[in-house]
């Protein structure tokens, strides 16, 4: 079991939303690591209804848990030191423009993993990871990390069936780059 600040954030944070039967899902660079792929973060970014984390905000803001700054969505976990970057269930990755992804209701894209957390699916991570950075050219790293994923799960090109149609071509384009050998 990992010891680090964050995974005591995750677990806390899981223990708290349980607790209030707030379904939520971890997402970002944190899922990418459940799925494989090892890269290290600063925060933690989780998949939220925006009711729920208003209902956790209004009972835990001032109990261990602050706000990043006044009206902000994002909060920090006090105690370990850790930020928290709430994915809101309907709007849009990337550039936040309306696409044919948008960030799902946790409820239908979480899998509960050995240490109990749960995290989006390895089809919405690539969706979401995909779809922002084919949007907002200063999320680069979202393209590295499919690429990274790609590798990690040896995924073959058939999976890009798996995957919303507005980033089947971009998922085939990135498969082709995780084939080439980094060995030089």
């Amino acid at each position: 079991m990992e010891k680090s600040p964050i995974h005591e954030a995750m677990r806390l944070l899981n223990r708290t939303l349980s607790d209030m039967n707030i379904s939520f899902a971890i997402a970002g660079a944190m899922t990418a690591n459940a799925h494989g792929h090892r890269r290290t973060t600063a925060d933690v970014d989780i998949l939220i209804r925006s009711e729920d984390l208003q209902r956790f905000k209004d009972a835990y803001i001032g109990r261990g848990w602050v706000n990043k700054f006044e009206g902000s969505k994002n909060f920090r976990d006090a105690a370990n030191g850790v930020d928290i970057d709430p994915l809101i269930t309907g709007q849009f990755p990337g550039d936040r423009k309306p696409k044919s992804i948008a960030f799902p209701d946790p409820k239908d894209v979480a899998e509960i993993h050995e240490d109990g957390i749960p995290y989006i699916s390895l089809p919405t991570l690539l969706n979401l990871k995909i779809a922002s950075g084919m949007t907002a050219a200063h999320r680069l790293q979202d393209l590295a990390d499919a690429i990274q994923l790609i590798k990690a799960k040896q995924l073959t090109i058939e999976f890009a069936s798996d995957l919303n149609p507005f980033v089947q071509v971009k998922f085939r384009e990135l498969w082709h780059a995780a084939q080439v050998n980094d060995d030089y």
